[in-house]
């Protein structure tokens, strides 16, 4: 059964904020193999303008994936998520991540294509601060195959 194009157009969020931490920033570097001081050194990334740690550009990812959990999950939308396969993802930033920085995500269904038994959803996930200021957009495409 193919994905529900009607769902095209939902929202979910904003969800319980993400607290950026400094562990999360450093284990995430170590993990993208991302070796700049200014993820792991507090020094390095004053030196470099920041208030602390900053996060590797792809560590909005992190929080992205949480909110289109939701998308995923929702049964009217009929993701299998046993058939999925990661097929893209973009990101705009307005500014880097950093940590201390309290994030809110809301996500949207821009779009569903289907064809040749498999559906492209396309999600959109606007990251905002504490303050509702926008800090990063990702734009994530799910390649999800239909069940046999």
């Amino acid at each position: 059964m193919p994905v529900n194009a009607d769902a095209v157009g939902r929202s979910y969020g904003p969800f319980e904020p993400y607290e950026v931490t400094r562990v999360k920033i450093r284990e995430f570097a170590d993990a993208v193999d991302a070796y700049s001081g200014a993820h792991r050194d507090v020094a390095v990334a004053q030196a470099e303008g920041f208030h602390d740690l900053v996060a590797p550009t792809t560590f909005a990812v992190v929080i992205a994936q949480k909110a289109e959990f939701h998308v995923v999950t929702d049964p009217e939308v009929g993701v299998d998520f046993s058939m999925v396969v990661h097929g893209e993802e973009r990101f705009t930033h307005v500014r880097p991540l950093v940590a201390g920085d309290v994030i809110y995500t809301t996500v949207h269904i821009d779009s569903i294509k289907q064809r040749a038994g498999i559906s492209m959803v396309t999600t959109r996930a606007e990251l905002t601060d504490a303050d509702g200021a926008p800090v990063s957009t990702v734009t994530s495409t799910l390649a999800v195959r239909e069940s046999a």
